[in-house]
């Protein structure tokens, strides 16, 4: 894995093999972060990561100058890398291991951009689940992104907040937004 872009391109991290991860890959990874570019200013985006695994995507907006990013996985050695790694290369990074749905259900901080990766294997109810406790929760800021990415074969265009799907090999990242009730 390395970082793509930043003050620290170019730099190559090894994790541990024993994680039970699947990065995403740098072709999707710098596909997204220039969608993003055009989007948002990183520097001022308090960014969440959830289902962080090795951190791929947190390292990424941290070396691209986010300066508040919150990384959760459930695996006490994904924090663990995440927090070592984090340390080493100076990034703003707070790691915290919990089981997202659970993280979700009681966190009361909000976020300008949240990014998910769960597993795969997961299933469509899980992702469906997943988007619509974060869109009906405080966790988004009202005029933020959730970005979830997601096996080619799961369909996630149906549900309220949906707004793009971009296609990467196997891999898609599919957009949303809250919606707000026009006063």
């Amino acid at each position: 894995m390395r970082i793509i872009s930043g003050s620290h391109k170019g730099k190559r991290l090894r994790a541990p093999k024993n994680l039970p991860v699947r990065p995403t890959t740098d072709f999707a990874k710098e596909s997204l972060f220039n969608i993003l570019g055009n989007r948002i200013n990183i520097y001022e985006t308090k960014v969440l990561d959830l289902f962080a695994g090795t951190g791929n995507i947190s390292y990424e907006f941290a070396s691209r100058g986010s300066e508040d990013i919150t990384a959760v996985d459930q695996h006490y050695g994904c924090c663990k890398f995440i927090t070592t790694t984090a340390q080493e290369l100076e990034f703003p990074i707070r790691a915290i291991k919990s089981d997202v749905f659970g993280f979700i259900a009681k966190h009361t901080e909000t976020y300008d951009l949240i990014f998910a990766d769960p597993p795969y294997d997961l299933g469509q109810k899980a992702f469906e689940r997943l988007v619509i406790e974060v869109l009906s929760g405080s966790l988004l800021d009202d005029e933020g992104v959730l970005i979830v990415e997601h096996p080619k074969h799961l369909e996630l265009n149906a549900l309220d907040g949906f707004s793009e799907l971009r296609r990467y090999g196997g891999s898609c990242f599919s957009f949303f937004e809250k919606k707000t009730a026009d006063l």
